[in-house]
């Protein structure tokens, strides 16, 4: 082999190895002085959960049954079951046989056309560790005149925890009425129902055109 053939084939070996050199270099790290950079995809962020809420209806445990309030409120009222059962079939039948608590107290009033109310009790409810106290207050319009004290039994509906009571309950005109020598009417704040009933010597029902207000303490100003 010539000289000149010999420079040639130097020439055509070189040229092949310097072409490979960056692929084998790529593949192969280390045999080349740059690899080619390496990016990197950042992790796909799982979505986070958002809570959903739901406003379920009471269960059984925590309301009253038919027999637990015809119990509690003939003891507490002193009259008999069957006196009872026709007032408490009826607020039944407007709001359900299933309340979710109930107000035994105390009351006095007095009236001269424009009546006052003061009353003081405790709010039973079974999510509850113990009574509530609770006092209320209101002026009432009237057509008799002179005092009277009474019990009160209240039925509670939609009332989701004692601290939901405290606060003003207008009555609702035209729901005062009675059954069995016991008076009844609603009052409703709010979506919270009240049921009062009352038994006692000259008890009047002026309340149900105005308004009661719950509280924590007593207080002399009804408004």
């Amino acid at each position: 082999m010539d000289r000149r053939q010999l420079e040639r084939r130097q020439f055509v070996t070189s040229g092949l190895a310097l072409g490979a050199a960056p692929l084998i270099g790529g593949l192969v790290p280390g045999l080349a002085n740059a690899a080619p950079p390496m990016t990197s995809q950042p992790a796909a962020q799982q979505p986070v959960a958002t809570p959903t809420y739901q406003n379920n209806p009471a269960s059984e445990d925590s309301t009253y049954s038919r027999d637990e309030v015809l119990n509690a409120g003939s003891n507490f009222l002193g009259v008999t079951v069957e006196a009872l059962g026709g007032a408490i079939e009826r607020i039944f039948g407007d709001y359900g046989d299933r309340p979710t608590g109930y107000i035994a107290g105390e009351e006095g009033s007095g009236a001269i056309g424009i009546g006052l109310r003061y009353g003081k009790g405790l709010v039973h409810m079974k999510s509850a560790q113990r009574p509530t106290t609770v006092y209320w207050q209101g002026p009432s319009i009237g057509f008799d005149t002179g005092a009277n004290a009474s019990r009160v039994f209240t039925l509670a509906y939609f009332l989701d925890n004692p601290e939901q009571v405290f606060r003003r309950f207008p009555g609702v005109e035209g729901s005062a009425y009675f059954i069995g020598g016991l008076g009844v009417n609603y009052q409703r704040a709010e979506g919270i129902v009240l049921a009062p009933i009352r038994a006692g010597v000259g008890f009047r029902l002026g309340a149900n055109v105005g308004w009661l207000s719950y509280s924590k303490k007593r207080n002399i100003l009804p408004f």
